[in-house]
């Protein structure tokens, strides 16, 4: 699987909304990201595993 490039644009709660650099919106469970996200966070998305960049 090709890497997928985001930027977290909020978190809401338990929940990151963020937006690939192809514009697709997207939103996670923080639970399933890395320690330290937070809005403004870029990450990437790489065999089903999350980045920090």
């Amino acid at each position: 699987m090709e890497p997928v490039y985001y930027t977290v644009t909020a978190v809401d709660g338990d929940y990151a909304r963020m937006i690939s650099d192809a514009g697709v919106e997207n939103q996670v469970a923080m639970f399933l990201l890395p320690e330290g996200v937070d809005a403004g966070s870029r990450l990437v998305r790489e065999n089903f595993e999350w980045s920090l960049l």
